[in-house]
């Protein structure tokens, strides 16, 4: 705990807690830890990206209360986060979903008073709603007076942010971490956690988490429920080199990973939490025994009560698979 009260909520984003997880495999020969990142104000780890993006054009007065409007595409959690911190300053702000886009977090973007456009055509190309999106953030932008876009999807400093996300887990664990689990879509987790990593020489091996039928690592893009987690085209911030291995996970996983965290360890997290449980148990016959390996859960669950933790959403797409999560 502080010692002193914090000077405003957005000083409490960060430095949020490693948990071990002593349920989740039995029998595996390793130790587990999240990163738990839904304590940030805003609910999810895009609260370190929101600020980093914003704070210093607000700082510089590039951003000005009552004249910059920022305007932003985001499947949720990001916009969600940029919603807080522009409610802080004063900044109007516009926001880009999509049709995937939690009822959860529409009506949290509402009462921060986010302008919010819904995009509910996917691209004819993809068979996603990112390009379609992305093209409604540039018309906004044009002719839109003063408009500022962070741009999430290559803005530098959201990787930038991640730098100190890395930074706590190796503080928390005194520099030892043999394997870091992190699902992908802007690509800046990943990256920031992976440019700390090669910067302090952790030897740690990062396993990037992508989503079966996203394009980041080359597939072919298709049609996906989950947000958050893959992406539909390659980001610019994507570096082949940030990391030493991927796993694919499929939306049925997910959502078994999901549920079994919960079963297991009573943690109610979000897709992307529960692809890298999927992608740890895929990838744990090739852990070394005695190995100190992290996932970062990037969201809590309550954001997806209607869709990953409805039987009835889940028996209606992927049919009776409740077996998946008690095993």
């Amino acid at each position: 705990m502080p010692d002193k009260p914090y000077s405003g909520i957005l000083e409490t984003i960060g430095n949020t807690p490693l948990v071990r997880l002593e349920n989740l495999l039995p029998g595996f020969g390793s130790k587990v830890f999240a990163k738990v990142e839904r304590f940030n104000p805003g609910g999810s780890i895009k609260d370190r990206s929101a600020l980093r993006m914003l704070i210093g054009a607000v700082r510089s007065g590039e951003l000005q209360p009552g004249k910059s409007v920022v305007v932003e595409s985001s499947s949720g959690n990001l916009a969600v986060g940029l919603a807080q911190i522009c409610r802080y300053f004063g900044l109007r702000f516009v926001c880009v979903v999509d049709a995937k886009t939690t009822g959860q977090n529409l009506a949290i973007l509402h009462a921060f008073g986010a302008e919010v456009e819904v995009v509910t055509e996917r691209d004819a190309a993809t068979g996603e709603y990112l390009p379609a999106r992305l093209r409604r953030v540039r018309e906004l932008v044009a002719r839109t007076a003063h408009a500022y876009w962070p741009n999430q999807y290559a803005n530098p400093l959201n990787p930038r942010a991640h730098e100190i996300t890395m930074r706590e887990i190796a503080e928390s664990l005194n520099g030892r971490v043999d394997y870091l689990f992190a699902s992908v879509s802007t690509f800046g987790t990943l990256k920031g956690c992976s440019d700390h990593i090669r910067a302090e020489g952790l030897g740690t091996t990062v396993v990037a988490v992508d989503a079966l039928g996203s394009a980041i690592f080359g597939q072919e893009s298709r049609a996906r429920l989950i947000p958050g987690h893959g992406a539909s085209v390659v980001p610019p911030l994507m570096d082949p080199d940030a990391a030493d291995d991927v796993v694919h996970i499929s939306e049925v996983e997910c959502v078994a990973a999901c549920r079994r965290l919960v079963n297991r360890e009573a943690i109610l997290a979000g897709g992307s939490s529960g692809a890298t449980v999927a992608a740890l148990r895929k990838y744990a016959d090739r852990i070394p025994a005695g190995s100190r390996c992290v996932l970062i859960f990037p969201d809590g669950g309550d954001r997806y009560l209607d869709t990953i933790y409805s039987d009835e959403w889940v028996r209606r797409n992927f049919g009776e698979v409740s077996h998946l999560w008690k095993d």
